[in-house]
């Protein structure tokens, strides 16, 4: 049975509702059935107390600033700063050696790479972050301060990505597009794993008295929090001409600042983190994946489809999911499709079933097999 050592600046077992930590969780998870596994990794207080897991104490936000600091002057992506712990760092690299694999969850664990570390080295991109950040540097306006804080960290990623194509011998990424996009000398080190969904359930019925559209997503996350607003500010008023009752629901963790401003609105619901979402399918006509800043496979739209719901989102996103989705070229576009969408029996019926039938290949029942296949590398 394999030893391996398992890194991530998240607690798998937080029971934080976030896409990272609920991926971290499930390969955890699964990866423990086939092999003798211990997690390193941050969280509120330090706890070694427990068989499997490590907790090194997230440090305290003035040591954080002085870890950005150092970050920059080794040219290091600003999240290694957030995220770094020297206590953490130093366990690593006294006890990787004893491991055979080190796993390491997201691109800002990749900077706890011990340099005298000789098995086999294996990280989970996900996405290729550095264009996701340069994204967002396009869509910020000049006067906005972070638009160059984020047009700095898609430089720095992009260092550290390329670093990590030389460094490690595995790079597991979600996106076929994604890998399309890396040099070709480095693609035989990729592995393709899809972002998956717990369980595929219709939960989805026509109605022509569904009133409600749907967004899922952590609005602490600026490209979910500019499609929200995006929203609201110019598609919704144009929407409320033909559709007075219509209802956009926000479900996620979202600022206190922007849950009041949008909460102004009537038609605007905030519902902050919910673990089930089933009930707010219910009354539903759509979910929304509105964003111009996208890499990668989005999970939102994932959930959406696991319960059979028809899915309208920005070009930007729609092409990982072929013509299971529904696009739009504009605002008025936009309005126009909604439209159509709630009235429209046949098409909602005929989008429902397609994406039910694509989602299928994304169930984590499905998709865990990948990752028990790769410690066997």
């Amino acid at each position: 049975m394999k030893k391996i050592l398992f890194i991530s600046t998240r607690n798998p077992y937080s029971n934080r509702y976030s896409g990272d930590v609920i991926g971290s969780k499930k390969i955890v998870e699964t990866l423990k059935k086939k092999s003798e596994l211990k997690i390193v990794t941050l969280g509120d207080k330090e706890d070694f107390s427990q068989d499997n897991i490590f907790i090194f104490k997230t440090p305290s936000l003035l040591a954080k600033l002085i870890y950005i600091f150092k970050s920059l002057l080794f040219f290091e992506p600003l999240q290694f700063g957030l995220f770094y712990s020297n206590k953490m760092k130093n366990f690593i690299y006294e006890t990787a050696p004893n491991y055979d694999l080190v796993f390491f969850y997201h691109i800002r664990s990749s900077q706890y790479l011990p340099k005298n570390y000789y098995g086999k080295k294996i990280i989970e991109m996900g996405d290729l972050y550095s264009s996701n950040y340069k994204q967002t540097f396009n869509n910020l306006n000049i006067f906005n301060p972070l638009k160059y804080i984020y047009f700095l960290e898609s430089l720095l990623v992009k260092n550290v990505e390329q670093k990590i194509f030389v460094d490690f011998d595995k790079i597991i990424l979600f996106s076929k597009n994604e890998i399309k996009k890396i040099d070709k000398s480095f693609r035989k080190k990729i592995i393709h794993i899809n972002v998956s969904v717990d369980k595929i359930k219709k939960k989805y019925l026509f109605s022509k008295k569904n009133k409600k559209i749907l967004f899922i997503g952590n609005c602490k996350y600026l490209p979910n929090i500019l499609a929200v607003k995006s929203f609201v500010r110019y598609a919704l008023p144009k929407l409320k001409k033909n559709l007075q009752n219509v209802q956009f629901e926000i479900i996620g963790e979202i600022g206190k600042f922007d849950k009041f401003f949008l909460s102004l609105n009537k038609n605007v619901n905030c519902l902050g983190l919910q673990k089930k979402i089933d009930k707010f399918i219910k009354g539903s006509f759509c979910g929304l994946a509105n964003l111009e800043v996208a890499t990668g496979m989005q999970g939102k739209i994932l959930s959406y489809m696991s319960y059979g719901l028809p899915v309208i989102c920005s070009k930007k996103v729609a092409h990982n999911f072929d013509k299971n989705v529904i696009t739009y070229s504009d605002v008025n576009d936009l309005v126009i499709k909604i439209n159509k969408l709630k009235m429209d029996k046949k098409l909602s019926i005929k989008i429902s079933k397609n994406a039910l039938r694509f989602v299928d290949k994304f169930s984590w029942q499905k998709t865990q097999k990948k990752y028990l296949r790769i410690i066997k590398i």
